[in-house]
């Protein structure tokens, strides 16, 4: 009932007599319309009825313009809903007025929508010489009565988007900043006019348009500039602050962490916390970053990520809004396809495709690529993953496998969380869109346990080419491919001399200290560009538990059975025992069962033995 609409402003949204909508209803004409008791509703959006309906509600004719040109890299709502196809999200306003926190902060993934909803957001409330109405009226949110169109162009704004803050210092990180809070102030000139405002504040004004003001005026900007529209309006402002975590992802892989954080906090605190001039502030980003206190004492801030229920359905494509997509640009046949590569991600309870790469393959005459690869980096995962341990490998081999993985998720990630404790990783992987939930169980402290799982082609695709060859930091490209080919050709000696060198020219002696660092390294040479094995570690065959084992996908590979040893200080004799005993292990505990049983042959199995940097293999 929430998105249905009554006769009477449907008739007024579509320039009918309630009479005539009445009619429409009962002839069937009016797709999805309900009698509720004596009263007909209807749905919310529906467009103006014309003869091509069907009483099934499928439209023989789309009743928007043919040929529409595709959203690509458009984050202008007026230009969007106007000019562009363009799916309407503004029961995202309906849902926020009706609840209306004081601040809410929305954390989605890069490209799915957060600048566009941040601008239609804008567009819908902010005070303008122009009638933005007009932007609006064909829209759901209009539809659902004058209580909601009340709100329209009542209060000035204050928008800040960090999306482009990427810098490599903090002094030009600071430098950018300040030029966006400058724009902002420029945005508002009226205010130098403005008969509410004494001189002391019209000279904080051209202080930042002359680049005058210091460090400790901008932390105080949205404040500043909050009260000043206060008094020229007599209306509080909204603050909208996009992609706020920009520059602190930033800060933590340049080595400006800490200077970015104060400054951030200094910034929101001043404009969102116990703020009198602020009717409600809105934020989007990936992660929360809420143990940084950025966010300290706000008053009940309103925190929707990943995991939430509410507006799981404004960020993204649901499968109604795409398969409408794919029917208006004739290519109803290729949903299927469209669902393989980014459908997948959860978001509360709704289901959601990927809204860049869906808008893409539709742009690349409907041929599907990993267009979502391109459109960021991933050096924090590429981090993570240089120092990361045995598990990590084994889970990120599971999950290339087609498989879910349990793990703790913390949805207040922070950046250096994720260095200090490897396993959060897949806590930011979620977060950031590299992974989806298929199930979910509250923990004890409020976090979740989660069974995660890649949500599609073009995410594996993603994990293939930009992830896992992170691990190139300590394990060349060319290097890992000469391993393997010699891994699945059986050639041992050439397989020890590459491991030999590698450990030699890539790995430092405290590397070595371990047998758990030998065995993630093998697991991620064996990982990295291979898809054609299914590759387990610590699994039970036979009467123990081997190491590591390649089952090839097809019959024309052989299998591969990796046992190792490691020892300190070993001679090379005793090293060459080491491999011996490692290989005798494969064949008195028979781990080879598994795969006799499914009729693989050859079946290659190697011992291999680790001292420091040195390697010793033994091979049958």
């Amino acid at each position: 009932m929430a998105d249905m609409m009554k006769v009477k402003d449907a008739a007024a949204l579509w320039g009918l007599t309630p009479r005539r909508v009445s009619e429409l209803c009962k002839q069937g004409k009016i797709a999805r319309a309900r009698k509720m008791g004596k009263a007909w509703m209807i749905p919310v959006g529906t467009p103006k009825p014309t003869d091509q309906r069907i009483r099934s509600g499928v439209y023989a004719k789309t009743s928007l313009p043919e040929n529409l040109p595709l959203p690509i890299g458009i984050s202008d709502y007026r230009l969007a809903s106007t000019e562009y196809y363009y799916i309407d999200k503004t029961m995202l306003i309906k849902d926020f007025l009706d609840e209306r926190p004081m601040v809410s902060l929305f954390t989605r993934p890069r490209r799915f929508g957060k600048t566009l909803n941040m601008d239609m957001l804008r567009t819908f409330f902010e005070k303008s010489d122009e009638d933005t109405s007009v932007y609006f009226k064909n829209k759901k949110i209009w539809a659902c009565g004058q209580k909601y169109r009340d709100y329209q162009g009542k209060y000035p704004v204050i928008f800040v988007s960090f999306k482009d803050v990427k810098c490599e210092t903090w002094q030009d990180t600071y430098g950018n900043i300040y030029k966006l809070l400058q724009k902002e102030f420029e945005r508002h000139l009226e205010l130098l006019e403005s008969p509410a405002l004494n001189a002391y504040d019209k000279q904080k004004i051209k202080d930042f348009l002359d680049g005058k003001a210091d460090e400790n005026d901008c932390m105080a900007a949205f404040a500043t500039l909050s009260e000043m529209l206060d008094k020229h309006y007599g209306i509080a402002p909204i603050i909208i602050v996009d992609e706020y975590d920009t520059p602190i992802q930033q800060g933590y892989m340049r080595g400006f962490y800490d200077s970015v954080i104060r400054f951030m906090r200094n910034l929101f605190s001043g404009g969102l916390k116990d703020n009198k001039h602020l009717s409600y502030g809105f934020l989007t980003g990936i992660l929360r970053v809420a143990k940084e206190s950025i966010f300290s004492g706000l008053n009940n801030p309103k925190i929707n990520t990943i995991l939430e229920n509410k507006y799981s359905q404004y960020f993204g494509f649901t499968p109604d809004e795409v398969k409408e997509m794919a029917r208006y640009y004739k290519a109803e046949d290729k949903y299927d396809e469209i669902c393989a590569w980014y459908d997948g991600y959860r978001f509360g309870k709704s289901e959601i495709f990927n809204p860049w790469s869906v808008i893409n393959y539709f742009s690349n005459e409907c041929e599907p690529r990993a267009f979502w690869q391109s459109t960021g980096n991933n050096e924090i995962i590429g981090e993570v993953l240089t120092n990361a341990d045995e598990s990590i490998y084994e889970k990120l081999n599971q999950l290339l496998q087609g498989k879910s993985v349990l793990t703790y998720i913390d949805p207040s990630v922070i950046y250096p969380q994720i260095k200090n404790n490897p396993s959060s990783v897949y806590s930011f992987l979620l977060v950031a869109g590299y992974l989806k939930i298929t199930k979910v169980e509250p923990s004890f402290n409020g976090d979740f346990m989660c069974e995660v799982a890649l949500p599609n082609k073009e995410i594996a695709y993603v994990y293939n080419k930009e992830i896992l060859q992170k691990l190139t930091d300590i394990i060349p490209q060319s290097t890992a491919i000469s391993i393997q080919e010699a891994i699945y050709s059986g050639n041992s000696t050439a397989l020890q001399n590459l491991l030999q060198k590698l450990l030699l020219e890539s790995v430092s002696n405290f590397d070595t200290a371990h047998e758990n660092f030998y065995h993630g390294l093998v697991l991620g040479l064996c990982v990295i560009l291979d898809n054609r094995y299914e590759i387990t570690s610590n699994r039970e065959s036979g009467t123990g538990r081997y190491d590591i084992a390649l089952t090839p996908k097809s019959g024309n590979l052989p299998g591969i059975l990796i046992e190792l040893k490691a020892a300190k200080d070993a001679s090379a004799e005793q090293l060459r025992q080491l491999a011996q005993e490692a290989l005798t292990q494969i064949e008195e505990k028979q781990y080879d069962t598994i795969m006799k049983s499914r009729q693989i042959a050859p079946i290659f199995k190697y011992g291999v033995a680790f001292s420091g940097k040195k390697v010793e293999i033994a091979k049958k």
